[in-house]
């Protein structure tokens, strides 16, 4: 039997249980921190011989050159004629989907002429480099490679690099077979901490890039954690995580999937159902001892359950949303009569999945939308990886000679009011009078 929690938003003590249950403690222990560290360190100042080294060490791996653990493209594309068909369909159609859908967020240059001639705008260019760390060898996510390498694409950056662990020299074949699919640039099968060093300092081999973006484990999240402010980060994410809102109509066997689809991830993951039915609740409750012993990885699902999930009773659908939104969940399934008028009071959410018929599942595959999201309730101030992360913005300013003479005595007025007087002068010079 899975012992899940059960609360009740009408209970005095309701919030405070909830943070508790919210609360996640994922960062770095000094140990975890002081080898990161080190592997930084040694391969900035070593380059490819520290990759090789911590390779050799950490992966088992045979390699004893650089270019012995670059993997060609033509090794990429081999990968994918020779998959089954199926698979390779299934890759080629979630990717013609995400493309579609992240072409949308693309953002283009602008700008505006005032009367007095005076330009003013944006000018809109793709980052020059950027890095895909991607996960290898048992837990290999070839869906992570098309969501993190087809909006920088998109984007229109210029090289993008995957860097992904081959434990024992495992190649997984799928993933490779994505990175065709996606368009990367070059291939690497190097992991770790040392695989973030080597991206964020560069190699005698490998260039340096000017974002890091991918999941990894904790070593690699406290190396992106590191090395940000040389490089950029996309997030340092926590466990996946979905929050379902139901009003007790839709089947309870599909809810409880939708619950397993989120915990069977990692024994930290957090299911969460809410409801102002309580009989629904339990009718969930029930689908979910007897579906959890047909499950591949009941064992990781009953963990995340008894550890993490919740069964909540709220008293109505407006409850429901502040809770909802006080949670600030990576995923939120919204399975009522009318998503959409309920999606407008939702302010923080990473994906919202509207309707009965969507499924978290589809999002993390090829509904189209990034399934790179922000966990932890760090949807309250951030969104969803996109085009616009591989993007950088500069100011156009074009001042006219007119303009000038305003600007300029606007400019001179402040700048001697902060005692900055080079900065006065260089406006005053300017002025005809």
């Amino acid at each position: 039997m899975v012992d899940m929690k059960q609360l009740d938003a009408s209970q005095a003590d309701f919030w405070p249980q909830l943070e508790t249950l919210l609360a996640w403690e994922g960062v770095s222990d000094d140990k975890v921190t002081t080898i990161v560290r080190e592997i930084l360190a040694a391969v900035k100042a070593n380059g490819d011989s520290a990759v090789i080294e911590y390779s050799h060490r950490f992966d088992r791996v045979k390699a004893e050159t650089m270019a012995d653990l670059e993997i060609s493209l033509d090794r990429a594309r081999a990968a994918l004629e020779n998959i089954p068909q199926v698979q390779r369909q299934a890759l080629e159609a979630a990717a013609d989907r995400v493309r579609q859908y992240h072409e949308h967020q693309k953002q283009e240059s602008w700008s505006y002429t005032e009367a007095d001639g005076t330009v003013l705008g944006q000018q809109v260019t793709p980052l020059d480099r950027a890095g895909l760390y991607v996960p290898g060898g048992k837990a290999a996510y070839p869906s992570s490679v098309l969501m993190n390498a087809i909006p920088a694409k998109v984007a229109g950056v210029g090289e993008l690099i995957m860097v992904v662990p081959t434990p024992d020299d495992e190649v997984n074949e799928l993933v490779l077979a994505a990175a065709a699919v996606a368009g990367v640039d070059r291939i690497f099968a190097i992991g770790g901490a040392q695989a973030v060093a080597a991206l964020a300092y560069g190699t005698e081999t490998i260039p340096q890039v000017d974002k890091i973006v991918g999941p990894g484990n904790i070593f690699v999240a406290t190396a992106k954690g590191m090395v940000f402010g040389t490089v950029g980060i996309d997030m340092i994410a926590g466990p996946s995580e979905i929050l379902v809102i139901c009003d007790g109509k839709t089947d309870p066997d599909w809810i409880a999937m939708d619950l397993f689809s989120q915990a069977e991830h990692d024994e930290d993951a957090q299911s969460i159902l809410i409801s102002p039915d309580a009989d629904f609740l339990e009718k969930v409750k029930a689908a979910i001892e007897r579906l959890l012993p047909t499950m591949e990885r009941k064992e990781i699902i009953t963990t995340s359950l008894q550890n993490r999930a919740a069964l909540i009773h709220v008293e109505s659908m407006d409850k429901a949303i502040e809770v909802a939104n006080f949670i600030a969940a990576e995923h939120l399934e919204l399975s009522v009569d009318d998503p959409m008028e309920m999606a407008k009071k939702i302010r923080h959410a990473g994906a919202i999945f509207l309707g009965r018929y969507t499924p978290e599942a589809l999002g993390d595959y090829c509904a189209g939308p990034n399934h790179v999201l922000p966990t932890s309730r760090t949807a309250r101030f951030s969104s969803p990886l996109g085009v616009y992360d591989f993007q950088k913005r500069s100011s156009l300013i074009q001042v006219s000679e007119d303009a000038a003479q305003s600007l300029g005595k606007v400019a001179s007025v402040l700048a001697r009011g902060e005692s900055l007087t080079a900065h006065a002068r260089s406006a005053e010079y300017r002025l005809k009078d």
